[in-house]
């Protein structure tokens, strides 16, 4: 390992054992599949891989959330419980070293999660004050409740949730959503008894004229995509190519997703929202009124602190709140953090385990340690 180790490290280490988190160590070399399968796009063309003697497929340590989820379920530990900790990470990044150092708290196991986040985020606040003395921070606030709240109440179908959630966090993937929502590609050329197969849904029968198919060409139907995993993206594009939105309905999506205001103002202007477009958001809204007002109680500046409803991070396992903190004027974030509720339960855990977490860049913030008078 060839990165320097922080100078800040003892002081942050020092705040996590006052905010009562267990430190732990998780290895370098992880298992590559839960990164792959549920990391995102984003992430999962930057990871460093290799392979074990016995052929599995491992990854030099991308970040910690996943590995430490794994750790927990594999120790049988209780929760609640908070884990911190400040190591290096290794993935290929378009500025800076292949090789850092992150800092960071996953808080497991807390039901409340009003407080959980709002605790979440205070303690990358508390961080950040503490090693940038001074310093402006400004916050950004986003939540994939709220936002698929808001898809569901639309009536949009399923598989379009599914898309559009898929994409909240990337400008780009959304914007191309949002496009092919209000535009629907025209169906593709597919022969006549597959078409209809796809018209019916009918996914056995797809699935086995796709295996025949595959065999007479001779194809591997272990090589890459399953016929029954082809069948299921073909019967899925058609469903989507079978849906527009009326005006209405897309406007009052678009309307949301320009949403941008203080936090201690955002629940009235969901509410003024929803109204509008004659849509109920249910516990979704109460949840996020709940979470302002545990922030707010926190001392945390509310003026710092804005809501964006497109806001999100490019990483598929976050469930509900996402957050990120830069400098004033920054054009990269210090920390981002959030809730991925789906993740333990994914990763093996026998019963659901609700998690909400942050991590910090080290050199992000040493860079502006060294710029300061």
């Amino acid at each position: 390992m060839t990165s320097r180790y922080p100078a800040i490290a003892s002081d942050i280490a020092t705040l996590f054992a006052a905010r009562n988190t267990h430190a732990v160590e998780v290895a370098v070399l992880q298992p590559a599949d839960p990164f792959l399968d549920m990391a995102g796009e984003d992430l999962r063309r930057r990871i460093f891989l290799t392979e074990s003697e016995t052929g599995q497929t491992l990854c030099l340590r991308p970040e910690f959330t996943i590995p430490v989820c794994l750790d927990h379920i594999a120790s049988q530990a209780g929760t609640p419980r908070r884990y911190s900790y400040l190591g290096e990470v290794f993935r290929q990044r378009r500025e800076g070293g292949n090789e850092f150092f992150q800092a960071g708290i996953e808080d497991l196991g807390d039901r409340d999660t009003a407080a959980a986040d709002a605790r979440s985020l205070a303690d990358a606040h508390a961080l950040l004050s503490l090693v940038l003395p001074g310093g402006e921070l400004v916050v950004t606030l986003g939540d994939q409740t709220i936002f698929e709240a808001v898809l569901a109440a639309l009536g949009l179908p399923r598989g379009w949730r599914m898309r559009l959630a898929r994409a909240f966090g990337s400008a780009a993937m959304l914007e191309a959503a949002l496009a092919d929502l209000a535009n629907p590609p025209r169906n593709s050329q597919l022969a006549g008894a597959v078409a209809a197969l796809v018209l019916d849904g009918d996914l056995d029968a797809l699935s086995a004229r796709i295996a025949g198919g595959m065999e007479e060409a001779g194809l591997s139907a272990t090589a890459g995509r399953s016929p029954s995993e082809i069948a299921r993206r073909l019967v899925e594009k058609a469903e989507l190519r079978s849906v527009r939105l009326s005006n209405e309905a897309f406007a009052a999506l678009k309307g949301f997703l320009a949403i941008d205001v203080p936090l201690d103002s955002a629940a009235g202007a969901l509410e003024s929202f929803a109204a509008d477009a004659g849509l109920s958001l249910g516990a979704a809204l109460d949840n996020f009124a709940a979470r302002a007002a545990a922030i707010e109680s926190l001392g945390l500046p509310m003026s710092e602190i804005r809501y964006d409803a497109a806001f999100g991070r490019p990483l598929d396992y976050y469930t509900g709140l996402v957050f990120e903190i830069a400098a004033q004027d920054g054009d990269r974030p210090l920390a981002g953090g959030g809730r991925y509720d789906r993740l333990l339960t994914l990763l093996g855990a026998k019963t659901p385990i609700p998690g909400v977490g942050f991590s910090v860049w080290l050199d992000r913030i040493e860079a502006l340690r060294e710029k300061a008078p």
